[in-house]
């Protein structure tokens, strides 16, 4: 493959698909190059294992009612939850036995109120580690370790207090029942992609860029990098001249953590709880045990989608796809039985963190690094323009974030080529 397209956007996932829709709706000459065999990136949607849409990635349209998944979402037909928050309501598993329901508004008054400590530090301008500024919690502190590693992606002590309260947070978090994942691919069903196409290098030192990529060389004069964080920093896609310090720094300091999901359908209904309840489980008496998250029965199906988090977590997907189904199913056993185990008639996992091309669940700043995001928002040499969930702004970490930058991307580059380029 060599040809000379105006712009190549690298990645096809959330926020490159979003430049590509765009740039072709400005007439754009235009290629996007996808490392994987499918498009979508973190924005997966699974229709067989359960039987009904489960997403492995992306679920929540989250600050939703400014989010611009909302407005796509009804116009293309797919059904959401706007009476539901991610958190409310969850029943609550304590190692031996259920919380009573007045335990369950504690805890999850004191998950609130560990976010909010968290928040009013960063707010006040402290850039230090989530963990150095936690309250005291008492029995409910593992709990409310998990939620902050399950919402960052990282455990406590590698989340920048600044980072995390630069983060737009609203109660408008609806669920996409139809998957999230397949409604960001409808939206860019037009766009056409080139899969199984990884690039390896992108040559900015002359007029024109070339790419080297797995099916040969490109040269444009623009580039949306829309990969994740890791991918650059690990070093998958390099720069001739390499990236200035203060970019490197950037991704380096943006890792993508830990967050992991499990799903297991039943042969039969193993919970006897409404659909779509919410599971929180930890062992108050082995306060360093992994927790776990859970929404039982979605679409009122005998199944789970067991949700883990940080380094613990990391190790489970190191140890492969059955560590991670043994434990999510033990997890379960230990609220609703030992029996439950030898009724799980299907798994899958996500596993985000275990490819190459992706490298984790999405991006969280390192304490004292909660102010570099920006910088990837203002690109490299005139000619690069960087996208994804870690470019989001106060929406970074989401895949309407990714969108976004997708978006605010290809209208620098269209910007960049002039009117005459895409008349």
């Amino acid at each position: 493959m060599t040809c000379t397209p105006d712009v190549v956007v690298i990645g096809a996932g959330a926020a490159g698909l979003a430049a590509g829709v765009r740039l072709m709706e400005a007439g754009a000459d235009f290629r996007v190059l996808e490392a994987a065999s499918v498009r979508g990136g973190r924005a997966a949607t699974d229709r067989e294992t359960l039987g009904v849409p489960f997403d492995l990635g992306c679920h929540w349209l989250h600050d939703a009612r400014a989010n611009p998944f909302v407005p796509i979402a009804r116009a293309l037909g797919f059904a959401f939850d706007d009476s539901r928050g991610c958190r409310r309501g969850s029943r609550v598993h304590l190692g031996a036995r259920f919380a009573t329901p007045d335990e369950a508004r504690d805890a999850e008054d004191a998950v609130e109120a560990a976010f909010e400590a968290v928040t009013a530090h960063g707010r006040a301008g402290h850039d230090v580690a989530a963990s150095e500024v936690l309250p005291d919690l008492g029995r409910w502190e593992p709990l409310a370790r998990h939620w902050l590693s399950l919402m960052s992606a990282a455990p406590p002590d590698r989340i920048s207090t600044l980072d995390f309260s630069l983060y737009r947070d609203t109660e408008d978090n609806w669920p996409v029942l139809d998957g999230y994942g397949d409604l960001v691919l409808a939206h860019a069903r037009h766009v056409p992609v080139t899969l199984n196409c990884p690039v390896t290098r992108i040559d900015h030192s002359g007029p024109r860029i070339v790419i080297e990529s797995g099916e040969g060389t490109l040269h444009c004069r623009i580039v949306i990098v829309a990969v994740s964080t890791a991918v650059v920093a690990k070093g998958r896609l390099s720069f001739s001249p390499a990236l200035p310090p203060h970019l490197g720094e950037a991704f380096a300091a943006l890792p993508l953590g830990v967050a992991e999901k499990v799903a297991l359908l039943f042969d039969k209904d193993v919970f006897g709880v409404a659909p779509r309840t919410g599971l929180d489980a930890f062992d108050e008496s082995r306060a360093e045990a992994l927790a776990v998250s859970a929404i039982l029965n979605p679409a009122g199906v005998p199944a789970a989608v067991v949700h883990i988090a940080g380094p613990d977590a990391g190790a489970l997907v190191r140890a492969g796809e059955g560590a991670m189904v043994d434990f999510a199913a033990s997890a379960l056993g230990r609220a609703f039985g030992p029996d439950l185990k030898r009724h799980v008639r299907r798994a899958r996992v996500s596993r985000w963190s275990a490819q190459p091309f992706i490298g984790g669940a999405y991006s969280c700043a390192l304490p004292g690094a909660g102010d570099l995001r920006h910088l990837l928002a203002e690109g490299l040499d005139a000619r690069i323009f960087f996208a994804g969930e870690a470019v989001g702004g106060p929406a970074f970490s989401t895949a309407h974030g990714a969108h976004l930058s997708g978006i605010a991307a290809a209208e620098a580059a269209l910007a960049r080529l002039g009117p005459s380029s895409h008349d």
